[in-house]
């Protein structure tokens, strides 16, 4: 499963260049990015896509020392469940 890394958004598109999945996180200024969205398209759901996203964004920002406001409800949950990028959130 490659994800599409664009600077606010990552996503999964299918072979027909359907969105399938994506989380998003636009700036909210310099150093510090909004977690507002996350998607999975009904056929993908139960199988970890939203926790492969969140983790493969968290990931980006720490590495971009990044700090995060959470606005999306599974970004919350998500991020409360994964301590190890507590740092991350402001």
């Amino acid at each position: 499963m490659d994800f599409t890394y664009e600077p606010n958004r990552i996503s999964l598109i299918s072979d027909n260049n359907n969105l399938l999945a994506e989380v998003t996180f636009p700036d909210v200024d310099e150093n510090i990015v909004n977690i507002n969205h996350t998607y999975v398209d009904d056929s993908l759901r139960g199988q970890g896509i939203a926790g492969r996203l969140m983790e493969a964004a968290a990931g980006l920002l720490q590495k971009q020392n990044k700090k995060v406001v959470l606005t999306c409800p599974y970004a919350i949950q998500w991020f409360s469940r994964h301590h190890e990028y507590s740092d991350l959130v402001k």
